[in-house]
């Protein structure tokens, strides 16, 4: 199905919602997913100027259809407020997964519809820390998550009864020690500031919620779900406070259809095993050029973010390998180099020269080819936003 065709469906939910639709789908594709960031922010603003003109003034009501698996923990604050200058009613509509800063955006909404396949997600932040880095602990989790750190200290008081002074002070001593001073402040800094936005989002909300309703739902998805993948369904959001109703049949099957569709264009389906990409051990580096990551669209205008997705095996090559390969050829002994002209004696030379080349370059690919694998990276290279019409 082409952007044309999906247009069709996008009117069909703007008919019976009595509403405009912006659709935003981040690729939760194994090898090289992608997430909610700021730069998804220039391209909403394209598609919410385009509502204003064609709607002359505010929209009634705009509905953010949403799929993705989380992002950037800045981005949902400012995501919202510009939406919600643009329309009198925004409706967030979750056909599927919306994790982590997406649960974030929804917060903000006045309605948040969802079918019996939705997920909303706790929105306790995750901290990407590379190991690598200076001062940094080789025990680190890429992803590490700020109620790690609570529920060390919990641990230590609920599960092992550690009430000596002395023993506390060691135990968080060894904390400082492995995760550095420095990043146990800038963990202290993101859990306040995701309190802080996650409560401010929901007191958008209109009719506004109570605060003993904000305290909790503030609480429970920032504290009280435990792991971060959890999947929040209709039931369980509706018990802890948040505003969520059921889509009607004909708005889940029309939501639905959009999804497949974009599981197609974003190859979300594809496996997870990243060495599938290479046909054989001497193949290091895979490339799909013109993949799509991220679509943002609406009725009149489309978005994409897109670029060269790379696979690129690593292998452990020899320390300073260097190659000599000399190709010492002799001449019959019933030939006199003197008798060979001085033009072939040239050509000869080149030859060998470049059969030495080649000799030299093939034994370098054997050597990576045998070398052992240490691992696979992927990623985007010159990822871009793009307008499609």
């Amino acid at each position: 199905m082409s952007y044309n065709e999906r247009v069709h469906l996008i009117e069909q939910i703007e008919q019976q919602n009595e509403s405009r639709v912006i659709i935003l789908v981040t690729g939760d594709r194994p090898i090289a997913p992608t997430v909610i960031a700021d730069d998804s922010l220039r391209p909403l603003y394209d598609h919410l100027l385009r509502i204003r003109q064609e709607e002359s003034g505010k929209a009634k009501r705009i509905d953010l259809i949403l799929y993705s698996r989380g992002g950037h923990a800045e981005t949902p604050w400012k995501f919202v407020t510009k939406v919600r200058q643009f329309c009198n009613e925004f409706c967030v509509v979750i056909p599927y997964k919306a994790h982590s800063a997406a649960t974030m955006i929804a917060l903000g909404a006045d309605r948040i519809l969802v079918s019996p396949m939705s997920e909303l997600g706790p929105i306790d932040p995750m901290i990407h820390v590379d190991a690598n880095s200076p001062g940094q602990s080789k025990f680190l989790m890429p992803d590490l998550g700020v109620e790690d750190v609570a529920a060390y200290l919990t641990f230590l008081r609920d599960r092992a009864h550690l009430t000596d002074q002395a023993a506390l002070a060691d135990s968080i001593k060894a904390l400082a020690d492995h995760l550095t001073p420095t990043l146990l402040g800038r963990m202290e800094r993101v859990y306040s500031h995701i309190r802080l936005v996650a409560r401010k989002l929901l007191s958008l909300r209109q009719p506004p919620l109570d605060e003993s309703t904000i305290n909790s739902i503030t609480e429970v998805l920032t504290e009280k779900m435990y792991a971060h993948g959890h999947g929040i369904s209709h039931d369980e959001a509706k018990a802890i406070g948040l505003p969520v109703d059921m889509m009607d049949v004909n708005l889940e099957s029309l939501t639905w259809q959009l999804l497949e569709d974009y599981e197609a264009e974003l190859n979300l389906l594809a496996t997870a095993d990243a060495s599938s990409y290479f046909p054989d051990d001497a193949t290091n580096r895979y490339e799909e050029n013109n993949a799509v990551g991220v679509c943002m669209e609406s009725r009149t205008l489309a978005h994409v973010f897109g670029g060269t997705l790379r696979v690129e095996r690593v292998r452990q090559l020899p320390p300073q390998l260097n190659l000599n390969v000399n190709l010492n050829l002799q001449l019959p002994a019933n030939i006199n180099p003197q008798s060979i002209p001085a033009q072939t004696q040239q050509l000869l030379q080149q030859l060998m020269q470049q059969a030495s080349q080649q000799v030299q370059q093939m034994v370098q690919v054997e050597v990576a080819k045998q070398a052992p694998v240490q691992g696979i990276k992927t990623g985007w290279v010159g990822g871009v936003w793009k307008r499609r019409n």
